[in-house]
């Protein structure tokens, strides 16, 4: 029998609070504050940018080599990169941009009508069906470019990154942090490593709030208008052998404005199985991850607690 990814996990239903930012509370409750978490800091240091990669020049045969040596030394030394030039319209962007604020700024009276169901994993439905079945389409279809440009830079068979995620799995979560009072007190999205195989980001505003751990120190990423922010999962980590590393970070909020953005979550579909490329593994490399069931992966992702990189520890040889 086929499984559905919905099922193998739910998400506890909680407090908007984006309803609760509209009572200008001068302090945040209690449940918010996180005292276990370093405080939001961002290192102002020109030499620590993510890295830019341009789509153009990667699928160009004249600029191609130096683009995918750029792709790889961002994979392995950041697991974040900036992708510009991606040939996904700024039209469309742009709608998604609209839509996307409009459907928060409805009242919640109408929210409820689209409220989330007993055993599903996100919040809300969505009323932007159209406008979002398109990004969706666009997006999947770049993430198939990316881990196929991924396997050359690692010296891997095309067809094991093909295999692997043949009719994979996305998924769309759209997010909304509402400014905060006290945004040194709380954090966004608590520090962890993405579980699938390529997070794909549209930052909606000019908002940042996106912190990376780059050695030790969390480093705010600036988002370019209309890119998309790039970064490896653990899936990718393990396909990788390590060669590619997922790397933490978390989100942190404002204390004047709010930040929108759309993250897109691409994985094995749920009947595949995961373990290192066989093409990585030599006796000089020998694997490091072990093999296991998509299925299994994730329902014993969902058991855990959202913390770094615990889950990924778990599957290490």
């Amino acid at each position: 029998m086929e499984t559905n990814a919905l099922s193998l996990g739910s998400s506890l239903l909680v407090p908007c609070v984006q309803e609760l930012a509209k009572l200008s509370l001068e302090s945040i409750p209690p449940r918010y504050v996180r005292q276990d978490q370093d405080q939001p800091i961002n290192v102002q240091n020109q030499n620590v940018e993510v890295p830019v990669i341009d789509m153009e020049r990667l699928l160009s045969q004249e600029s191609m080599h130096s683009e995918l040596a750029k792709l790889h030394c961002a994979c392995r030394d950041w697991g974040f990169f900036q992708l510009v030039n991606h040939q996904v319209s700024a039209s469309l962007l742009e709608k998604m941009k609209i839509e996307v604020q409009e459907f928060f700024n409805l009242p919640m009276e109408k929210k409820k009508k689209l409220w989330q169901y007993p055993g599903e994993v996100e919040g809300f439905g969505q009323p932007l069906l159209e406008t979002l079945d398109t990004y969706s389409w666009e997006v999947k279809n770049l993430a198939k470019i990316i881990l196929a440009q991924m396997a050359k830079t690692l010296e891997m068979e095309a067809k094991e990154m093909t295999e692997i995620f043949e009719d994979g799995h996305q998924s769309i979560r759209i997010n909304y942090y509402p400014p905060c009072p006290q945004p040194e007190k709380v954090i966004g999205l608590t520090p962890h490593s993405d579980a699938t195989g390529l997070t794909i980001l549209l930052q909606l505003n000019e908002v940042e709030g996106l912190q990376i751990n780059k050695n030790g120190k969390w480093v705010t990423v600036k988002p370019i208008p209309n890119a998309f922010i790039i970064n490896i999962g653990d899936i990718l980590e393990i396909i990788s052998n390590g060669r590619y590393r997922s790397i933490e970070h978390r989100a942190t909020v404002n204390s004047e404005k709010e930040r929108l953005s759309i993250a897109t979550f691409y994985a094995p579909k749920v009947e595949a199985e995961i373990g290192p490329a066989p093409s990585l593994i030599t006796q000089q490399t020998p694997a490091l991850f072990k093999r296991i069931g998509v299925e299994e992966y994730f329902r014993s992702l969902f058991a855990r607690e959202l913390h770094s990189k615990s889950h990924l520890h778990t599957l290490r040889i």
